[in-house]
C-alpha cells in the first residue's frame, strides 16, 4: 500500500546482484516514475525491463469492491501509512538533523576567515568614509569663513553677492549631476552608504575578497538554519514541546 515503483526496483536489484538495469514502462512506452505507488501500477498492464530484456506484465483483474469494502480498505491504507510514518519518522528526522548540522559546521568553517577579512575591510572603509565627511565639513567651514572675510574686510556685499549666487547655483548643479549619475537624491545617509560601498568594494578587490562567494555562503547558512529550525518544530516532529526542548 505504501511501496513505490522505485522501492520495488531497488528490492529487485538487491535480490539479484546481476541486475544492472531495472525500469518500468507503460504500454505506450513512457517510463513510469519511481514515486508511483505499486497499487497504481498494478491497475494496468506494464513492461518490466531487466537489463536488456523486456517482460510484459498483466496484473490480475481486481474484483470491484462495494462502497463499504472500499471505505474499509481506505481506512486500512490510512492506518498503514500512519504506522509507516510513525515508525520511520524519528530516524528520518535524526538523519536529516545530522546532515544539516554537518552542513552548518562546514559553512561556518568556510565563513570564519571571510568574516574576519570582511570586518577588517569594513572598518577600513568606514574610517575612510568618516574622514571624507570631516573633510567635507572642513571645506564648507573654510568656504564660509572665506566668504565672510571677503565680504566684511576685503570687499563689500555688493561685490560678493554675485559670487555667493554663483556658488549656490554651482552647488545646485553639482547635486543635480549627482542625481543624473546615480539616479538617487542627494540624501546624506544614502550618500554616506554609497561612498562606504565604493571604498568597501575597492578594498575587497585589493585584498582578493570574493563578495559573491561570501554572499552565497551567507544565503546557504541562513537556508540551512531555517531548515533546521523548521525540522525541530514540534508540529513537524509530532512531539510535545517539552520533549523537543529536552532533546535540544
Amino acid at each position: 500500500m505504501v511501496t513505490t515503483v522505485g522501492t520495488f526496483l531497488q528490492d529487485v536489484q538487491r535480490e539479484d546482484k546481476g541486475i544492472e538495469r531495472a525500469e518500468v514502462f507503460a504500454t505506450d512506452g513512457s517510463k513510469v516514475s519511481d514515486a508511483t505507488l505499486m497499487e497504481v501500477l498494478l491497475m494496468n498492464d506494464f513492461k518490466l525491463v531487466i537489463n536488456n530484456t523486456a517482460y510484459s506484465v498483466s496484473p490480475p483483474v481486481k474484483d470491484k469492491l462495494s462502497s463499504e469494502h472500499a471505505t474499509e480498505m481506505e481506512d486500512i491504507k490510512s492506518l498503514v501509512h500512519r504506522l509507516f510514518v510513525a515508525l520511520h519518522l524519528e530516524d528520518h528526522q535524526i538523519r536529516k538533523e545530522k546532515e544539516l548540522l554537518q552542513k552548518l559546521d562546514h559553512l561556518k568553517e568556510e565563513l570564519l576567515p571571510l568574516e574576519q577579512m570582511k570586518a577588517r575591510i569594513a572598518d577600513s572603509a568606514d574610517a575612510k568614509t568618516s574622514r571624507l565627511l570631516w573633510v567635507g565639513l572642513a571645506l564648507m567651514s573654510t568656504q564660509g569663513g572665506a566668504l565672510a572675510w571677503l565680504t566684511w574686510w576685503v570687499y563689500s556685499w555688493d561685490i560678493m553677492e554675485p559670487v555667493t549666487y554663483f556658488i549656490t547655483y554651482g552647488s545646485a548643479m553639482a547635486f543635480y549631476a549627482y542625481f543624473v549619475l546615480t539616479k538617487q537624491d542627494y540624501i546624506y545617509p544614502d550618500a554616506k552608504d554609497r561612498q562606504f560601498l565604493h571604498y568597501f568594494y575597492r578594498k575587497s578587490k585589493t585584498h582578493h575578497f570574493n563578495v559573491e562567494r561570501y554572499n552565497k555562503l551567507k544565503e546557504d547558512l541562513a537556508e540551512a538554519e531555517e531548515s533546521l529550525r523548521r525540522l525541530r518544530q514540534p508540529l513537524h516532529l509530532r512531539l510535545p514541546i517539552q520533549e523537543i526542548n529536552d532533546k535540544d
